[in-house]
């Protein structure tokens, strides 16, 4: 069963493409970076490896591509430094949001080495069913995940995801959105963040909604305690003020650390000196879609407002 990352591209592999993969429980995510001189490029999207991390039995490196930008050979780079770093068999998987790109992907590709010709497997939209039943989707969460991401332009797909992430109780499931929405093309995520926005949450994203939600009760249950030790109403109230500004700026940086954002020295102390839970809770919400760390400070009305 579909568990987290490393294990999805695992299981994509050896259940729905049939690839013979060493039996071992210990699956974990390596760093991603090959480089050997500065000024080389050797840095895929994402790179597993299956068996003990002192001595790795396979390795999987894992590269999205939305488009033909990439040439092919620099997929045989990214294996050979692997298998040079790691000193194990290596499997490339490239997943495909669009049909049209398969076919690019998908050629055996001459590295220019005597022997050395590399075979990708190349996932797209025609390998992956469409679900549109929730309880499927609850079943099979992370397949759930490439089926938004390769038909999610049809809105019972979407819908039946959403569904599947409200009623599940899989520990990963807040994850499961983040996965689809950074797959997913720009049509896909405004269909999700309308139907993730269609419930009283401030933030669509079911991983940014439990950690806002956790900040929060952190925030309030702080405020409680401290109030009450005070023994006045007074400083009650000024408790759970700090309390709940303290829970959101936890929400924040979880959300943002969620994301894959880094946050300098200098935004971090702007915003764990902030106290105004409104203007917190505004961050909060913007962190969900941000692609920047400057994106939070930036009002999309007043950005929308100034181009027209």
């Amino acid at each position: 069963m579909f568990t987290d990352q490393p294990r999805l591209a695992v299981e994509i592999l050896r259940d729905l493409m049939n690839i013979e993969l060493p039996e071992t429980p210990l699956v974990q995510e390596e760093d991603r970076t090959f480089n050997t001189r500065i000024s080389d490029d050797i840095e895929p999207d994402l790179v597993l490896t299956l068996g003990p991390p002192p001595s790795p039995v396979h390795a999987i490196i894992v590269e999205i591509q939305k488009d033909k930008k990439k040439d092919p050979r620099q997929l045989t780079r990214y294996a050979a430094a692997a298998w040079l770093m790691l000193r194990c068999d290596v499997s490339v998987l490239v997943i495909c949001p669009n049909q049209a790109d398969v076919a690019h992907y998908a050629r055996p590709v001459e590295s220019g080495l005597t022997g050395y010709r590399l075979q990708s497997h190349v996932l797209g939209p025609d390998a992956i069913p469409a679900i549109t039943d929730p309880q499927e989707a609850a079943a099979h969460l992370a397949l759930a995940v490439m089926s938004v991401m390769a038909h999610g332009r049809d809105r019972k797909v979407v819908e039946a995801f959403g569904a599947a992430l409200e009623e599940t109780r899989n520990e990963h499931a807040p994850k499961y959105t983040e996965y689809a929405y950074s797959m997913a093309g720009p049509e896909i995520r405004r269909l999700l963040e309308e139907i993730m926005t269609s419930t009283d949450w401030p933030v669509y994203s079911p991983f940014a909604r439990e950690h806002f939600s956790r900040g929060l009760k952190e925030g309030e249950a702080i405020g409680e305690a401290r109030g009450e030790a005070r023994g006045e109403a007074r400083g009650e109230a000024r408790g759970e003020a700090r309390g709940e500004a303290k829970g959101e700026v936890r929400s924040l940086l979880r959300v943002l650390a969620a994301r894959g954002l880094d946050v300098p020295d200098d935004i971090r102390t702007r915003i764990t000196n902030c106290t105004d839970t409104t203007q917190l809770e505004t961050w909060v919400t913007r962190a969900a879609t941000a692609q920047t760390i400057q994106d939070l400070f930036n009002d999309p009305d007043e950005d929308h407002q100034g181009q027209g």
